[in-house]
């Protein structure tokens, strides 16, 4: 009997886990967005938890390989979206300093690298080669983690704060933290967005090449 494949239960888990997130994140309450944050902490923890435990268990698998960055690509897409459609039907839920909000320009960034690389990896897939998510391209993927959970949070507890009329002096300083933390996360997910998207393309481009040779 073939053993279960844990790593690759997780990470299906966390692809049916995308869209109950954008569902509880597009509802306008303090509960509903505070579960989605919840939620989203939990599959983005499990990225971590089922790369380790393949490794550990020696149950690394092709499947895993192009699932898992694909679930995280599902994951920034579940929250991406959502976030930003909040921040233009309620600009001040998502309001960050430089930014303004959640641009236009930096969704399509954020999601035209994943849409580019997906595309790319699943088309060296069907000629026999399988590309691996790489170190810079974990760290892009930690960083835009990071950068989606501070959103998820300022909005959920922004809507609380409107909803409530909170006016403590502790909201108001852990809401300019979380705001400037946001700003600051979100620089670093552009920047190596963009470093990984050039060193995958040179990646494939070898790849490629060397298919036709």
């Amino acid at each position: 009997m073939t053993p279960l494949n844990l790593p690759n239960v997780i990470t299906s888990v966390r692809v049916a886990l995308t869209p109950v997130v954008a569902i509880l994140l597009l509802q306008p309450s303090l509960r509903s967005r505070l579960l989605a944050f919840l939620v989203f902490l939990l599959a983005a923890l499990s990225d971590l938890w089922d790369g380790q435990l393949a490794r550990r268990r020696d149950q690394i698998t092709d499947f895993g390989k192009i699932v898992d960055p694909v679930a995280d690509k599902l994951l920034v897409l579940s929250t991406l979206l959502p976030l930003y459609w909040i921040g233009r039907q309620e600009p001040e839920l998502l309001s960050i300093p430089l930014y303004g909000g959640l641009p236009l320009w930096v969704v399509v960034v954020l999601l035209g690298r994943e849409i580019v690389i997906t595309t790319l990896r699943f088309a060296a897939a069907r000629k026999g080669s399988v590309v691996p998510a790489s170190l810079i391209g974990k760290r892009k993927a930690l960083a835009q983690n990071i950068f989606v959970g501070s959103a998820m949070l300022l909005v959920a507890l922004r809507t609380g704060a409107v909803a409530s009329d909170w006016s403590s002096s502790f909201w108001y300083a852990f809401q300019a933290v979380n705001e400037w933390f946001t700003t600051g996360i979100l620089t670093v997910a552009l920047l190596l967005t963009v470093i990984s998207l050039f060193t995958y393309l040179s990646s494939f481009g070898r790849i490629f090449a060397r298919q036709q040779a």
